[in-house]
């Protein structure tokens, strides 16, 4: 590594930012499970010691979830985000939405009469859903429980709450799925399993209501309302000012720390959420999140805080090294097209991991300053933090040989700079 000891000297482990022991699901935080969370505490305490005085707009580039915009809207700031995954955006758009409580909870009681009267065969008529590899996924039970459940949101509930109770749903589809729940990939459990696995669909999809409408009430007694804006473009290729029209003054986000086929698959997570919510293209998410097109062949990618570690993996798998070719290359033109938007003395903090590939450690964390510098940012420090919390894959397969296996990332560093 070409060593900048002045990022080194900028690096500050402080174990506070650990949040060991801190409860991640406070708000709307508890809805719906997703990979590589960013924890609220982390987002709050950003924006509490380090947004610029008077800030108006917070964005967040890979939003996911919301975690951001979340604490945004707690802290009575306006925020905006973006995300390419369609599932991720609607539960963004869930978590920041002051819903109607008594509206929710009678919809709740609309739709537990009448899956009452299914199980009872009360209620019989059912247009069944249809997707490929649907009866791979989900017993045939499952698939006319959840059917019922997705026509009754459609057809008998207020639009403007429809994606509350969509929200509960998708996770509802995965815990019946025959997926195995403690991955992100889509594997299906054993074959022996599948005759026992006999999922109680609407004990699971009511149970997640509950839970969510907790948090709903939660965060309504806070009496946070602000504007907060979820788009779906990509800062690969946008600006956004482009979309939002306005100086953004402090950057909060997560981003992916490499192309998801080979770091946290988020596409297939999503895939059979995206599935029966009806989104097109539901199996190639993929293909189009950061480093996922392979839009840069011929390319070259040079870095000069990290490049002894790329030639270290060119050296080993060329085909490895142009994966993080074309991810780093995204991963710049992202930066760019967001730096160009954040008003001067705003500041950015970037919450990233320094993933394995090949047994080499890609130092992500000096190549976002890197970034950054090349965009007239100055570095104001690096935190590091132990990973107590974040849903995170223990191990992964840096070489991709059945059975090998090396432990994933136990640290993350938080970046932060400031716009000359």
């Amino acid at each position: 590594m070409c060593v900048n000891f002045e990022i080194m000297e900028q690096r500050i482990i402080d174990n506070e930012w650990s949040f060991v022991g801190a409860n991640t699901k406070e708000f709307t935080h508890c809805y719906h499970n997703y990979p590589a969370m960013m924890i609220p505490q982390i987002a709050r305490r950003l924006i509490n010691d380090y947004a610029p005085k008077d800030t108006k707009l917070i964005f967040d580039p890979y939003c996911g979830t919301g975690t951001t915009l979340v604490e945004a809207k707690l802290a009575n700031i306006n925020s905006a985000g973006t995300d390419l995954n369609p599932l991720a955006q609607l539960i963004a758009r869930s978590k920041v939405k002051n819903y109607n409580v008594e509206k929710i909870i009678k919809a709740k009681d609309l739709l537990s009469e009448e899956s009452f009267k299914f199980s009872f065969n009360i209620q019989n008529e059912i247009n069944l859903y249809k997707f490929k590899n649907i009866e791979y996924w989900f017993s045939k039970n499952v698939i006319k429980e959840i059917s019922f459940l997705l026509n009754l949101i459609k057809l008998k509930l207020d639009k403007n709450i429809q994606d509350f109770f969509l929200v509960a749903l998708s996770e509802t589809v995965r815990e019946a799925s025959y997926t195995r729940n403690s991955e992100f990939k889509l594997y299906r459990i054993q074959k022996e399993k599948i005759n026992d696995y006999n999922p109680d669909t609407f004990g699971i999809f009511f149970n997640k209501l509950n839970r969510n409408i907790n948090g709903l009430k939660d965060l309504i007694e806070t009496g946070a309302n602000t504007t907060t804006n979820i788009y779906d473009f990509n800062t690969c290729n946008k600006t956004p000012k482009e979309i939002i029209k306005q100086d953004i003054d402090f950057v909060v986000t997560s981003p992916p720390y490499g192309d998801s086929r080979t770091t946290v698959a988020y596409g297939q997570f999503s895939r059979l959420s995206n599935q029966w919510l009806g989104i097109e293209n539901a199996s190639q998410i993929d293909n189009i999140l950061m480093g996922g097109s392979k839009n840069h062949k011929g390319l070259n990618f040079t870095s000069k805080y990290a490049q002894k570690e790329l030639n270290e993996i060119k050296n080993i798998d060329e085909k490895r090294y142009n994966e993080v070719k074309e991810f780093l290359i995204d991963y710049e033109n992202s930066i760019n097209n967001v730096s160009t938007s954040v008003r001067k003395n705003g500041r950015v903090a970037y919450v990233v991991g320094n993933r394995t590939v090949k047994g080499v450690q890609i130092p992500l964390d000096y190549i976002t300053v890197e970034f950054f510098e090349k965009n007239k940012f100055k570095h104001l420090k690096t935190i590091v933090r132990e990973i107590p919390n974040k849903r995170m894959p223990k191990e992964n397969s840096p070489t991709n040989k059945t059975g090998v296996k090396s432990k994933t990332m136990s640290n993350e560093y938080i970046v932060i700079m400031e716009k000359k």
